[in-house]
């Protein structure tokens, strides 16, 4: 019977009917099992191999993909239950990421392997701590309090001698975890059901309602027996629609029930008794998930298609059905991780079932990915194409100059596909989809890299086709509010659709304002204290200052940036904002140091950590897939240095900084030229630092104390910043220590599980889970400033809350570039404007607290450093106001007083005297009318 209720390629009907086949059998395993694992240790080969394939077909009654995988080396244990081969069974188990749904089959099948384990004496503590983690993980996915019953109490007593007799800490915190865990998802001890949780009909419920309608004494036939056996069939009948009403087949309950009762009954009460039965639970039905929403009518229907969808090993969609009308805009919203962008593809490749094809339906997928062929012209892209090429090449041109892109000598239609921004290849797919002629757009994440005025074309452009369908996957919720006419949204691997926008689905269902608000939710991220930075005393003190900088890309026949001047602080949140293409990131990429500008200078304090995360932000990782996050932070950070620091521009010798280290220098002390081999420390000396030179081929006690502003003069620079930024890491993680449990802490501040973090290779992670390692491993070293490139671009909703939060309550600065108005309007007053490589200010703005969930504001002392200044808001030089609220208003080089020993030794004092007298000697001897000088050994007098 389980063979045959396998899944296969049979009708709907069919495979409909196998569906409820599974979920019977499904809940009888629980009986099963047992007895046909006793049948594979019997002492008659016969009955052990038949107990064997036996058990290989009651596992397909498993509709869970998550543990699919793993079943063949369950079977295994359980034929050959070693210890070796049930901490092999659970090691796979704990490798193992859970989302789908946890039932019946799922817990009858590894509930008697996890009790083993828990119950072994001789289980090894990290075995136990990997068990408890699994039942951890699995309980959470235990929806049914009345499942969770059955099962559970099983699993119990073994995680509460975990958490008694554990050795080690660890292993008892997680059973601690496990227990609560546990006892949350049995409910309370009267079973009732939790918040929002829709009741299951039970059998009582069916024979409630078969008493209502039958009337025993006047609908029976009277013939002998018939009472015994209304008894039996009444029960019978019960079970058999329990199992279609709560698996939603309500369409069958008439055919479980009439044949049955018309052996007792007239043959048309028996029809209509079975009819009122269905009615009355497609009622229920309609009560508990709602009515079915009815098309307006003059729509016009495209699709109307059910499907299944699955990725790898994981069911992302159940039987569910999706209906397109011609002209709506319909927003696809889901957690990450659901399968929208899964489902979009499958669409563009034909590969959904019951889905037109192109050729009945012309669906284009939008997407903004032209690398391979950037050397071309644009217009000779598009007629690469021999599609797009039929429609002869002035309708080509035609249409291309409708969304943008002028035609004739020294148009836009000449130019390099290489040389366009993000919101230009995404009008460049929209030209190519209007020449397809296609009926459906699927657009995928389509806002990402453009600007404020792209999306705006963008949102008219989708308005005004109203003959084009459209299927659209944003995190960007004003573009869905503006532009969605219908929701679809994943719920319980269904495609459930509200009509309306997104505020209108908000309304609907109020957990969807997540999608609004910016929330800590779901995902709190934790960023660490940035420390103590050396001689900045004010949060509004510049510690990082560009003056002039020009640069210009190779082959590039105008600057990307132009005269660039511009001043942060430990108080800064600061937005670029700037069209596509104009200089935003160049902007980043010359304060970080990734590269060097061709005029002017940019300066930091000696002591500065920067975190930075690129556009890219996967390009961090990309060479250490097969590390642990827990492993790729060890490497990162192994010699006391960032590593990632030294692949910067800025601190990789060319082969000037190379001639430059074989120059002899003569420091004027009667020592003669020397050539520098190495700095070997650094200490403070009056406003500056002074550091050790070791000399080549020279004992290290001839070694001489320079100060920094000599070594610069004599153009050391990059020697000098690389020792910098090694007392910088090294002042940085002071505060760390290197090891698994404070990694473990670390990462579990950013939102990623700890267990993940130090067992799962990082090649198997998702995109979300990488960003919060690259996040994590930025954040290690307590940088005191944040540099964001399109943060909104790869993190979910969930996430972006969350990074929201923590940016808000940061201690350090934050400097970001994002098209996202939500996100930018509720972190950063500050905002440099880019235009045709020019960077100007346009004032403070104020910041939209009410766009955060809890409402709440950081502290006052970052308020008042970011705080509106009286004036106006007129564009001014991007450097004035940042110069004003810093405390560097003359424009000079960043200076960093010192500290001050507090108490002087008694030489120090005599030597103090002396150089007070020689000061006033001098003064005696200077010209007369000289003012004379302040009587202290600061440099400034």
């Amino acid at each position: 019977m389980a063979d045959k209720a396998k899944i296969g390629t049979g009708s709907k009907e069919e495979e409909s009917l196998k569906d409820l086949l599974r979920e019977s059998m499904g809940k009888k395993l629980a009986g099963l099992i047992p007895i046909v694992d006793a049948g594979m240790h019997d002492l008659k080969s016969e009955v052990s191999k038949q107990a064997l394939k036996t058990m290989n077909s009651l596992t397909t009654l498993l509709s869970n993909d998550d543990v699919a995988p793993r079943i063949p080396l369950l079977i295994k244990t359980m034929e050959n239950p070693s210890t070796e081969t049930l901490q092999k069974a659970i090691h796979a188990l704990s490798q193992t990421t859970f989302v789908a749904i946890v039932t019946s089959p799922v817990l009858a099948l590894l509930t008697p392997l996890l009790e083993r384990s828990l119950n072994t004496p001789t289980t090894s503590q990290e075995v136990l701590r990997q068990t408890v983690v699994v039942v951890e993980n699995l309980t959470k996915l235990v929806h049914d309090p009345v499942e969770a019953r059955t099962f559970l109490p099983k699993l119990k007593p073994g995680v509460q001698g975990v958490k008694d007799r554990a050795s080690l800490p660890e292993v008892r915190e997680l059973a601690t975890r496990a227990l609560n865990v546990i006892k949350k998802a049995m409910g309370d001890d009267d079973g009732n059901l939790a918040s929002g949780q829709i009741a299951p009909t039970t059998p009582a419920d069916v024979l409630q309602v078969l008493d209502k309608t039958v009337d025993v004494k006047r609908d029976l036939a009277g013939f002998p027996g018939d009472d015994e056996m209304w008894s039996l069939a009444r029960t019978y009948i019960a079970e058999m629609v329990v199992e279609d009403v709560n698996l939603r087949h309500l369409s069958r309950v008439s055919l479980c029930s009439a044949p049955y009762l018309r052996q007792l009954l007239d043959v048309e009460k028996a029809d209509s008794v079975g009819e009122a039965l269905q009615q009355h639970f497609i009622d229920e039905d309609h009560r508990k998930f709602g009515q079915p929403i009815k098309p307006a009518s003059g729509e016009i229907e495209i699709v109307n298609t059910d499907f299944s969808l699955a990725y790898g090993g994981m069911l992302l969609l159940s039987h569910t059905n999706i209906t397109l009308h011609k002209g709506h805009r319909y927003g696809l919203c889901g957690r990450n991780g659901a399968g929208k962008s899964t489902l979009m593809r499958s669409i563009a490749e034909g590969k959904l079932e019951g889905f037109p094809s192109k050729e009945q339906l012309k669906t284009c997928f939008v997407e903004h990915n032209q690398g391979e062929d950037a050397d071309l012209s644009i217009l000779e892209f598009v007629l690469k194409d021999p599609e797009l090429a039929a429609a002869g090449k002035e309708r080509v041109s035609q249409v291309l100059a409708e969304v943008g892109f002028t035609a004739g000598p020294g148009g836009r239609q000449g130019e390099a596909v290489g040389s366009l921004s993000g919101g230009w290849k995404m009008k460049l797919a929209l030209g190519r989809a209007m020449l397809m002629g296609a009926d459906v757009l699927l657009l995928d994440e389509p806002t990402n890299h453009l600007d404020v005025g792209n999306v705006k074309w963008l949102e008219e452009y989708l308005k005004s086709h109203t003959e084009i369908t459209s299927l659209i996957v944003s995190h960007d919720s004003g573009f869905l509010d503006n532009v969605c006419t219908d929701i679809y949204h994943y719920e319980q691997k269904k495609l459930v659709c509200y009509p309306g926008n997104l505020a209108a689905f908000v309304r609907v269902k109020p957990e969807g304002k997540s999608y609004y608000t910016l929330s800590a939710s779901q995902v709190q991220f934790k960023f660490p204290n940035p420390g103590i930075l050396t001689g900045i005393k004010s949060a509004t003190k510049a510690i990082i200052r560009m003056t002039n900088c020009s640069y210009t890309y190779p082959g590039a026949s105008k600057p990307s940036l132009q005269d660039a001047t511009c001043v942060l602080t430990l108080s800064s949140r600061t937005a670029i904002i700037g069209a596509n293409g104009a200089g935003k990131s160049t902007l980043i990429k010359l304060l970080t140091g990734e590269t060097i500008p061709q005029t002017g200078r940019v300066e930091k304090h000696p002591n500065l950590r920067i975190g930075y995360i690129k556009q890219h932000a996967l390009e961090h990782v990309e060479m250490h897939m097969e590390k642990t996050p827990n492993q790729y932070l060890q490497w990162r950070y192994a010699n006391g240095d960032d590593r990632e620091v030294l692949l910067k521009q800025t601190r990789i010798l060319s082969d000037e900084d190379r001639a430059q280290m074989d120059k002899y220098v003569d420091l004027g002390d009667g020592k003669g030229e020397r050539r520098i081999e190495a700095l070997m420390g650094r200490q403070k000396w009056k406003k500056t630092f002074q550091y050790e030179v070791k000399w080549v081929n020279q004992l290290p006690k001839h070694n001489s104390q320079i100060s920094r502003e000599t070594l610069l003069s004599l153009g050391f620079d990059k020697l000098v910043q690389e020792f910098d930024d090694h007392e910088a890491s090294r002042e940085g993680l002071g505060f760390r220590i290197l090891e698994p449990k404070v990694i473990s802490q670390h990462f579990a501040d950013i939102g990623l599980d700890p267990e993940i973090a130090n067992h799962n290779e990082i090649s198997g992670l998702s995109g979300g889970q990488k960003v919060k390692v690259v996040l994590a491993g930025a954040m290690w070293n307590n940088p005191h400033l944040l540099v964001l490139d399109e943060p909104t671009n790869y993190l979910d909703r969930d996430s972006l809350g969350g990074l929201a939060v923590a940016i808000r309550d940061y201690k350090g600065g934050v400097i970001m570039i994002s098209h996202n108005e939500e996100f930018v309007g509720a972190l950063c007053p500050e905002q440099w404007h880019v235009a045709d490589g020019r960077v100007t200010h346009k004032g403070h703005l104020a910041v939209s607290y009410d766009r955060f969930e809890d409402g709440s504001r950081p502290s006052s002392s970052m308020s008042s450093a970011v705080g509106t200044p009286k004036g106006g808001s007129s564009a001014v030089s991007s450097a004035a106001p940042s110069a004003n609220a810093s405390g560097a208003e003359d424009g000079g080089e960043l200076k960093f007083k010192s500290k001050k020993k507090k108490k002087m030794t008694r030489a120090q004092m005599k030597e103090r005297e002396v150089r007070r007298r020689l000061r006033h000697i001098e003064w005696l001897n200077s010209p007369k009318g000289t003012p004379h000088p302040p009587d202290t050994d600061d440099d400034e007098a």
